[in-house]
């Protein structure tokens, strides 16, 4: 008699007898800790993704987006797309059970560097004296001509 054990992890169905799993038992201790978080509030992920993923008590929240096609017309200024990334990470913080004063890093990446100190001026109202790690990087065009792009690491 043989005792299987069946995980689940983005539709991919593992369980004890997989090779795999037979072969690490850290990606076994992995799946059982792993918690994907989803909101319902916003659109679903368009992409191979979650929005945010829980383990061992650390979130991690994936790139938003100010937009997505069914969210156009997108807000033309950086300020207005930058409080939407931000509400939007809110937004899953609240959903996990954690909040914006929990967050240690962000990763904020802009279309032009030359956004920085409007996006830092918007980032500094939102967080008020809390001051997780960030940094900003300039990449260039952005998916749907977002200006900002941002992703975020928090404890629950």
């Amino acid at each position: 008699m043989c005792n299987l054990v069946t995980w689940s992890f983005r539709g991919i169905f593992f369980t004890t007898n997989t090779p795999l799993l037979q072969e690490s038992p850290r990606l076994v201790k992995l799946l059982e800790t792993m918690k994907i978080i989803q909101t319902e509030k916003m659109p679903q992920a368009s992409g191979h993704y979650s929005q945010c993923i829980e383990h061992n008590g650390m979130l991690y929240i994936s790139g938003q987006l100010p937009g997505n096609p069914e969210m156009m017309p997108l807000p033309e200024d950086i300020e207005s797309q930058t409080k939407i990334v931000l509400d939007k990470i809110d937004l899953i913080l609240n959903q996990a059970g954690s909040s914006r004063e929990k967050v240690i890093q962000m990763r904020i990446y802009i279309s032009d560097i030359e956004l920085w100190n409007r996006v830092n001026s918007v980032y500094t109202r939102f967080y008020g004296e809390h001051k997780p790690v960030r940094c900003i990087v300039p990449t260039g065009r952005l998916h749907f001509g977002c200006l900002i792009e941002a992703e975020a690491v928090a404890y629950t």
